[in-house]
């Protein structure tokens, strides 16, 4: 195991792992190159620059939500240390695979000497709060939408109480401790505080609020109305469609399954062909948003480390 921790930590490999990361996400993209063109003719340029600066802040709300459960559980972080660490690990996730991330960011945070199970924990902490902040704004999409999804998505209703009971700190850190132990794993510097996590919620919400609007100011320009009432149901909708997609674990990153929620949650307000369209630019912008801020975070640690 100390063979493998050393040569990961090797600078030409930490090097070459970030370039193939990058080429995985950059292939995401040119791989739709002929949508992705055909959607942004129908938007005005202004809209696609403010749909990409969405996408920013929302990596930048995931990051503090994140940021926050891991001071929660250990020692502070400093802002700088915990952005270069986050924005360079998220990259690592579109590499097939779906754990390269968790890895990336044990071993760039322990180079800062935080320890790689704390890393670990608060990572898959902060899935587990935008999961579970998702289906609450998911309500939103079974409330305003069509008759016809309570029928359809009725069964996530059951996993909002449970997964409000799972975020209550005493019963979460039972949960990670318990984890631990069974993993031979010894136990997190300290324990998860109701403040912290629920900052962290807030922060997860905030980010899908963004991500609302995102969805909500591209729809309006395919023909949908401009109000209230619509933007809750794209934001509702893009979080039943996202946290659908991540619990259907067997169908690759939610693909077509997040298209298929959104579209039955906005039938009533815009047509399908809009929806497909939004949703694959929606993607692409994040996607942008990841690679931009890892690149500048990884050239920042690269630069302090040189000097």
């Amino acid at each position: 195991m100390k063979k493998i921790l050393s040569i990961l930590q090797a600078p030409p490999v930490r090097a070459g792992f970030m370039i193939l990361a990058v080429i995985a996400a950059i292939w995401a993209i040119v791989a739709n190159r002929e949508s992705v063109g055909e959607a942004l003719a129908v938007l005005p340029w202004w809209v696609s620059l403010a749909g990409i600066a969405l996408s920013l802040l929302y990596v930048v709300c995931t990051m503090v939500s994140w940021r926050y459960l891991l001071n929660d559980v250990g020692q502070p972080v400093p802002a700088r240390v915990a952005r270069r660490i986050f924005y360079t690990s998220q990259v690592a996730k579109y590499l097939p695979g779906g754990v390269w991330n968790f890895v990336a960011a044990a071993e760039m945070g322990a180079a800062h000497s935080i320890a790689r199970r704390r890393s670990f924990v608060a990572l898959l902490l902060s899935m587990v709060v935008s999961i579970v902040t998702g289906l609450v704004l998911a309500v939103l999409a079974l409330l305003l939408g069509p008759s016809g999804l309570m029928a359809d998505y009725g069964w996530l209703a059951p996993a909002i109480p449970v997964g409000g009971v799972a975020l209550i700190p005493p019963v979460l850190n039972k949960i990670i401790s318990l984890g631990l132990k069974i993993l031979g794993r010894g136990q997190l510097e300290a324990q998860l505080s109701w403040r912290g996590t629920g900052l962290a919620a807030l922060w997860a919400a905030a980010g899908w609020l963004l991500m609302g609007a995102q969805l909500w100011l591209m729809l309006i320009y395919q023909g949908m109305a401009a109000s209230l009432p619509t933007f809750l149901l794209a934001t509702g909708g893009y979080a039943l469609g996202w946290t659908v997609g991540f619990l259907v674990f067997f169908v690759p990153a939610g693909m077509g399954v997040r298209e298929l929620a959104l579209a039955a949650v906005l039938s009533t307000a815009v047509g399908s062909g809009p929806v497909v369209v939004v949703v694959l630019l929606s993607r692409v912008f994040t996607t942008l948003a990841d690679v931009s801020l890892g690149l500048l975070a990884g050239f920042a640690t690269r630069r302090e480390a040189r000097r």
